[in-house]
């Protein structure tokens, strides 16, 4: 596919249904995860305009051995580079293993403020093997930004990650 997207106006859903398809075609054939998530990131962010979409991966740190979530690709403002399992919306998801949304993050207890500008986040979980391997973040500087509208179609893109 060439590395156009086309970005189109309607309802929600709509922009879903086109972006999904544009992402599957951008990243079929690549086998290079941090290209596939760059591209993602980017799509996302051009198609819905958010304050900030990228991907936190578990890595171990080589410092202490704990596993944590380690910046990935993303497209915004600088963010926090590592996040402990189980803290903040990202954090959260990973040890749940569940997508999380996030109306007004000023709410959720232990929300990590890596930009006063974020309002709203949903946090989706990658999986490989039943594990969680990463999250795809995303923020709004609108307050309930999120839905299950959101939840349904990001967890659709998280699906076709493959690591």
């Amino acid at each position: 596919m060439a590395e156009d997207l086309n970005i189109v106006s309607g309802s929600k859903q709509e922009k879903y249904i086109s972006i999904t398809q544009q992402i599957e075609a951008l990243i079929t054939g690549e086998p290079d995860l941090t290209a596939n998530l760059a591209n993602i990131a980017a799509a996302l962010k051009e198609q819905f305009g958010w304050f900030w979409v990228g991907f936190y991966m578990v890595k171990e740190n080589t410092n202490t051995g704990n596993y944590e979530l380690v910046l990935g690709p993303f497209q915004g403002p600088v963010a926090c580079t590592r996040i402990a399992k189980g803290r903040g919306v990202c954090g959260t998801s990973w040890a749940k293993g569940e997508t999380i949304i996030v109306a007004d993050v000023e709410k959720f207890p232990g929300h990590i403020a890596c930009s006063s500008a974020s309002k709203s986040e949903i946090v989706v979980p990658i999986f490989k093997d039943a594990s969680v391997v990463g999250v795809l973040d995303v923020d709004s500087e609108l307050l309930d930004q999120f839905d299950t509208i959101d939840q349904q179609y990001l967890e659709a893109i998280v699906a076709l990650i493959r690591h």
